[in-house]
């Protein structure tokens, strides 16, 4: 039978957090519930920013309903308080309290007073944001940067390695940021999150495909050991990230550092991807020219020349295999906090992807222990 009510029940909310975690759309949510609407669902999947609020638990100090009960017991039957105290193995001052807040031994009721107690422990506790105005305030700062909250969290603990004041970890900005209700950081902060979500969303699986074979291609297993383990520079993943109209750009990513360059395209055929590819790549120093890889993308069709021109050997990823390029993918996920998949890239100019590649060059990364790509590859170029 549908129902029409506005109210959940706690065991009703407890199921629609495990339906959302396990990834089912609020509308199947709703019908599973029977709700006619999807929009009691939706509204509280908002109002906590999608994240499943945690099981409220008694402290272990507090009286039990049961401990309640023996006292509106010992009350029936004419004991004294220290004797009620006694059998409870509590202080005669905690019994004493218990009692008269709950209008003395005429009218306690064991369960009116757990009811109370338990309403009255409703003073939810303050996030450190909002006990300090400096660290609220940096972090709002290196947000509207697009550094995102790891990034925040690791510059903090290099910046100020003896004040624990000024600590707090990257999910307590990201819930600041879904539930507006602890009223810290402005919801319009979520816009400089890569995602731009405005709420925590149940993660999904992603699938993808390739392109293809390409005549003369060497595999990535036959890269050099020194590429896998990252020691030693120079050796770079290269993808495109495509726009809209057809358009794209060639992002390119050193494995060592995660420096990144962007490279403008007129068109996406081999002949101006290669083009393009070996006018930047021979710019760079020699030592910072060892290998690239590529995945199986068409694009790289011509990847014999482009080693003839730049002396730089291609080698090409497994099909269906992105996290060969883990750390090209990663940054091509960057990006999209900058270039939406709608972006026409032919109105985008060059330097403005190397405005937005300075951008990610000088952000604190985590897999570096917070040090910048910019700071990394200056010390190999020292």
């Amino acid at each position: 039978m549908v129902t029409s009510r506005i109210w959940f029940t706690a065991e009703q909310k407890v199921e629609l957090w495990e339906r959302w975690k396990q990834g089912q759309s609020i509308s199947s949510i709703s019908r599973a519930l029977e709700r006619r609407t999807k929009g009691g669902v939706q509204r509280i999947v908002v109002v906590h920013g999608g994240i499943a609020p945690s099981a409220r638990r008694r402290a272990a100090w507090t009286l039990e309903l049961g401990e309640r009960e023996e006292i509106s017991r010992g009350i029936a039957a004419g004991l004294a308080i220290r004797a009620i105290a006694r059998c409870l193995g509590r202080s005669p001052s905690t019994i004493s309290r218990e009692i008269a807040r709950n209008g003395g031994k005429q009218a306690y009721r064991a369960t009116r007073a757990d009811k109370k107690a338990w309403e009255q422990a409703l003073r939810p506790k303050r996030c450190r944001l909002a006990c300090s105005e400096q660290l609220r305030w940096l972090v709002a700062q290196k947000l509207a940067l697009q550094w995102s909250p790891q990034q925040i969290v690791g510059w903090l603990r290099r910046e100020y390695p003896g004040d624990p004041g000024m600590r707090i970890s990257h999910e307590a900005i990201y819930r600041s940021l879904f539930i507006q209700s602890r009223g810290v950081l402005k919801k319009e902060l979520t816009a400089h999150l890569r995602t731009r979500r405005q709420m925590r969303l149940p993660k999904g699986a992603q699938s993808r495909t390739g392109q293809g074979q390409i005549l003369g291609m060497i595999s990535i297993r036959e890269r050099p050991a020194e590429a896998e383990d990252r020691a030693i520079p120079g050796h770079w993943e290269g993808d495109l990230l495509a726009g809209a109209n057809d358009t794209n750009i060639v992002t390119l990513v050193e494995r060592h550092s995660r420096f990144t360059m962007l490279v403008k395209l007129a068109r996406r055929d081999s002949a101006t991807v290669v083009t393009a590819l070996a006018e930047r790549i021979g710019r760079l120093p020699e030592e910072l020219r060892r290998s690239l890889t590529w995945d199986q993308g068409k694009e790289m069709a011509r990847h014999e020349s482009f080693t003839v021109a730049t002396d730089l050997q291609v080698y090409f990823c497994d099909p269906r295999s992105p996290w060969q390029r883990g750390s090209n993918e990663n940054t091509n996920g960057l990006l999209r906090q900058y270039f939406p998949r709608a972006t026409n890239f032919s109105q985008v100019s060059q330097a403005q992807l190397d405005d937005i590649a300075l951008r990610l060059n000088q952000r604190p990364r985590k897999t570096l222990d917070f040090e910048t790509p910019a700071d990394r590859l200056q010390k190999v170029l020292q």
